[in-house]
């Protein structure tokens, strides 16, 4: 069982490199298989924390892991919706470029003043990411999406703004934080609550 949630988290890079096989191939019915590959990969990520905090096994390392392999899996998510709807990142570029300046900007910060990469699995960013699926189930099915994605866009710009925040405000590098709020108590040496469902 203690394996498990490393198997979990390495397991999406298989499914985000098979997404984008498959994307390349243009297989027959793609869209059905995205979506039940993308859906498989958000429970690896949802189920993989849970179980090592149950598991007393959520350590620096597998947190820091699991962040990066995070940024892997959605990196080929959104590799294999371009290769599938082209048009809809051309039209929607700018946003796109945004969405990704701001989260390079989480890294450059995290990096620069702790040398560490981001693993702060804050609630907004958890929250980006379940708006997001839901945008980018949408287009890969229909090639579009207005309401989902403009959500998931300005959800995503406060989450980074929020994450930069947390991180400014850190004295040292910390994993499971879930709001400002709570890196302004760590900025004070106070204690914040864990909960084992998200930030344990």
């Amino acid at each position: 069982m203690k394996h498990l949630p490393l198997t979990l988290i390495y397991s999406r890079l298989l499914i985000g490199a098979l997404l984008v096989a498959l994307a390349w191939w243009h297989v027959p019915h793609f869209a059905a298989l995205a979506v039940v590959l993308i859906t498989l990969g958000l429970l690896t990520d949802v189920f993989d924390g849970i179980i090592a905090r149950q598991l007393g096994i959520s350590t620096e390392k597998l947190r820091r892991l699991d962040s990066t392999i995070d940024q892997a899996f959605w990196v080929m998510v959104l590799a294999a919706t371009y290769l599938a709807c082209p048009a809809f990142f051309a039209q929607n570029a700018a946003k796109l470029w945004a969405l990704l300046a701001l989260e390079g900007l989480t890294y450059a910060v995290s990096l620069l003043k702790f040398r560490k990469e981001v693993a702060t699995h804050s609630w907004a960013a958890k929250a980006w990411v379940l708006v997001s699926f839901a945008a980018l189930i949408q287009i890969i099915t229909f090639c579009e999406s207005r309401l989902l994605f403009e959500a998931s866009f300005y959800v995503g710009v406060l989450s980074r703004l929020e994450i930069v925040a947390i991180l400014v405000l850190l004295k040292q590098w910390a994993n499971d934080v879930p709001t400002v709020y709570h890196a302004g108590l760590l900025r004070q040496n106070k204690p914040i609550r864990r909960y084992k469902l998200f930030n344990g």
